[in-house]
């Protein structure tokens, strides 16, 4: 066993004990935080809007609630800016692409909003899955890394004999070149998204892999 595959099991393994103990506490402690609250609105318009009305709106949010913890001013360690931590790189690169978005202000809300959950939908329509489970796992993946990680990964996966099509336990199992600390930020996110933080948000709108 690689020093990494075994990091590896052990994240699996806090985050599953970690999903169990939130899961055992009093409703109360499962619910949206109180800074969340002023977004609902625009997170289930704009999920709505660009994937349709069965969106996982859960996951937006729980996405959201890992990138900044709903902090519209977030400024990361490494330049990532506003509500949705979008590197400027990106957020250029995504109004460029949208004439709806061609205000290019990761700062504001509603822009942010909107510009994650249409990247989002852009990285899921260009990667196959074995299901909507593995498929969403890896677009916020790619969300985080980039989709061209997620591409290298999926053949070094398949060259070692793993299942390119799934995600957890399979692909994720495997480092096609990022740094360890890098590689380590990037299998928690998915984990930390679906299994601990959509749960807060069920009740504005579906969720994937539960």
């Amino acid at each position: 066993m690689t020093p990494s595959f075994a990091g590896l099991r052990l994240l699996t393994m806090l985050t599953t004990l970690l999903a169990a103990s939130c899961a055992a506490l009093p409703a109360l402690a499962a619910q949206p935080p109180r800074a969340s609250l002023q977004y609902r609105d625009a997170v289930i318009r704009n999920g709505r809007a660009v994937w349709g009305l069965d969106a996982p709106i859960a996951v937006f949010a729980g996405q959201l609630h890992q990138e900044s913890a709903w902090r519209a001013d977030a400024v990361s360690a490494v330049g990532a800016q506003g509500i949705a931590q979008f590197m400027p790189d990106t957020s250029a690169w995504i109004a460029g692409l949208y004439p709806t978005l061609a205000a290019n202000a990761p700062f504001n809300p509603s822009w942010a909003i909107r510009a994650l959950v249409q990247y989002d939908l852009w990285l899921h329509a260009r990667i196959s899955a074995a299901d909507d489970c593995q498929r969403m796992a890896m677009t916020l993946s790619a969300y985080n890394g980039g989709l061209g990680w997620i591409q290298r990964d999926q053949r070094l996966a398949a060259g070692r004999g793993l299942d390119r099509a799934v995600w957890f336990d399979q692909v994720e199992t495997v480092n096609a070149g990022r740094s360890a600390a890098n590689w380590r930020e990037n299998r928690a996110y998915p984990r930390r998204i679906l299994y601990v933080h959509q749960a807060r948000y069920l009740a504005w709108g579906s969720g994937v892999c539960l």
